[in-house]
């Protein structure tokens, strides 16, 4: 009998332990907000890597493949939490405000998600993979010291617009009015002035035209045709990147050479295209959200800046617009598109 209690006693001060050890550890919780992005693939990811709108499935997937990297796994190791706006951006503010009221660890937000973001929480971490000029936009105080609860990598935008206008007219010499499509939502003056600079410096006359919502392109294309411009750039901007096949399927049937921000306008049948990797910035915020998951405060991790840009020309869309491409410019790119 008194071996009898003896064990159960053991028994009864091990349970505890072996619960305590069985109990499942805490899974961090990452929120996705994004503007037009979506977590589904789309139907046929072929034909969305050809010019179809992938909905943003790769960027994300992008981000994910960042995680497995770092030894994450999703629904293991860690949770994500997706609310896609999907073009409508007056939803954005609610499903922020559910990740908040979900108390996840980090939120991924995505061009004017990042703002609904930042009005839902001063305290849950934010982190950005794509933002365009992001201390001229508020979103951080600076590059080095962001502060606040904001962080993430940037397309390092305004300064490559001369870049861009300089390959432009090396693509069509003979240029003399060159239209600049902006919106108000994310306007940067910033950006705007830059490429005015860049176009008195190239002897061309910058047409700025503007597009609010429901953003009516067929109109402001009408516009770009009335003022006789002869080639198009575009404010970079999520809003544009959401609808990236529409603004280039309109390009070529006005005949207008247009250059853009990153190499999917350029996959979706625009002419040119010139500027970081999307892909390459969403899988490099994966280790923004790892540090911060192990600590680091967002305010303390400095915006980090692409380091490659890519040159990418569709020559399929050259030959629809009748123009021949100088043999120094396709020796310039990364990528021909033929």
């Amino acid at each position: 009998m008194k071996a009898l209690a003896l064990i159960i006693l053991a028994l009864g001060l091990l349970l505890p332990s072996l619960a305590t050890a069985q109990r499942p550890a805490k899974v961090p919780r990452i929120g996705v907000l994004t503007s037009f992005f979506s977590s589904r693939p789309p139907p046929d990811l072929e034909a969305s890597r050809e010019g179809q709108p992938a909905l943003g499935y790769l960027e994300l997937e992008a981000f994910r493949q960042g995680l497995r990297d770092l030894g994450y796994v999703e629904g293991q190791s860690i949770a994500l939490e997706y609310r896609h706006a999907e073009g409508k951006l007056e939803r954005l503010p609610a499903l922020a405000a559910e990740l908040v009221r979900l108390n996840v660890e980090v939120i991924l937000a995505d061009g004017p998600a990042v703002q609904a973001a930042q009005h839902a929480t001063k305290t849950i971490p934010i982190v950005f993979p794509n933002a365009f000029d992001p201390v001229s936009g508020g979103l951080v105080a600076s590059l080095a010291r962001p502060g606040g609860n904001t962080t993430g990598v940037s397309l390092q935008g305004p300064e490559l617009m001369g870049k861009r206008l300089e390959l432009l007219k090396e693509a069509v010499p003979g240029v003399t009015r060159i239209a600049y499509l902006w919106h108000a939502m994310q306007h940067s003056a910033r950006a705007l002035q830059e490429t005015e600079t860049a176009a008195r410096a190239l002897g061309v006359q910058l047409q700025p035209i503007e597009v609010r919502e429901p953003y009516p392109f067929d109109h402001a294309f009408a516009t770009m045709v009335e003022a006789h411009v002869d080639a198009l750039t575009i404010q970079p901007s999520p809003v544009f990147f959401g609808r990236r096949t529409q603004l280039v399927d309109l390009a070529v049937k006005m005949r207008l050479p247009g250059i853009f921000e990153v190499r999917e306008f350029a996959e979706a049948g625009g002419l040119m295209a010139y500027g970081a990797s999307v892909l390459a910035n969403f899988r490099r915020v994966a280790t923004y959200v790892d540090k911060i998951l192990k600590g680091t405060k967002p305010g303390d991790l400095p915006v980090e800046q692409p380091m490659k840009f890519e040159l990418v020309i569709n020559l399929k869309t050259a030959k629809a617009l009748g123009l021949t491409l100088p043999p120094t410019l396709l020796f310039q790119a990364d990528e021909v598109i033929r």
